[in-house]
């Protein structure tokens, strides 16, 4: 018997902050002055929905320690600025979020220290506070499951009663690799055919989510 869905595990970019279209172009950038030219396909199909240590260590088996460590200094100073100066939250996410009545959390490839700024920016953060839990705090990042387990271990929440909502195929891999039931995000720069899978709803207007969940038991 499939049981209902007790909690809502929410990714951090491309799902709740729009910042996807800001990190990807400064890789793209970063590529073409650090000797590995990469397309913006190339960057969503190594780096999205990533830890920053897995990005790390694609970065330096391409180019080197020295390189890398440039590079990753560089995109932390570029995509700060351009967070402080442009970032928003991914459309009609508050409307969902006002919806939602279930206990949510954040499960995130990115830092606490990253998503103190970005969902801070964005006024989310105290909708949060203190269910934000980050790939830094598992060993393996996603597509590994560890980091969802970790989260639904600390929200009390059996993995089989959790809904996870992503935007990135590792993310829809770890969701799946958790018994946790899917929902891709297809409104971002991710298409739609990289998100499908066993257990996976995709769905391309964050203001659909609310319905989709509560639709989703007999999945």
């Amino acid at each position: 018997m499939i049981k209902p869905i007790e909690l809502v595990i929410f990714d951090c970019d491309g799902v709740l902050v729009d910042s996807e279209r800001i990190a990807v172009p400064i890789q793209v950038a970063l590529g073409a002055e650090l000797g590995w030219p990469l397309t913006e396909g190339e960057v969503m199909e190594r780096f999205v929905g990533r830890s920053t240590a897995s990005i790390l260590e694609d970065i330096v088996a391409r180019v080197g320690d020295e390189v890398a460590d440039i590079w990753h200094t560089l995109f932390e100073e570029r995509h700060r600025e351009a967070v402080d100066t442009g970032l928003s939250a991914v459309e009609g996410l508050p409307e969902a979020l006002g919806a939602i009545t279930l206990p949510t959390c954040v499960a995130s490839s990115g830092s606490h220290e990253k998503m103190r700024h970005t969902l801070g920016r964005t006024g989310l953060y105290d909708h949060f506070a203190g269910r934000i839990y980050s790939a830094t705090e598992v060993r393996h990042g996603k597509p590994a499951p560890d980091l969802f387990l970790y989260a639904a271990q600390r929200m009390g929440v059996d993995p089989a009663a959790c809904a996870v909502v992503e935007d990135s195929r590792p993310g829809v891999e770890a969701a799946r690799a958790a018994g946790m039931r899917a929902f891709g995000y297809a409104g971002g720069l991710t298409p739609a055919e990289r998100l499908r899978g066993a257990g996976t709803v995709v769905f391309h207007d964050m203001r659909e989510l609310p319905g989709l969940i509560a639709g989703s038991d007999g999945l």
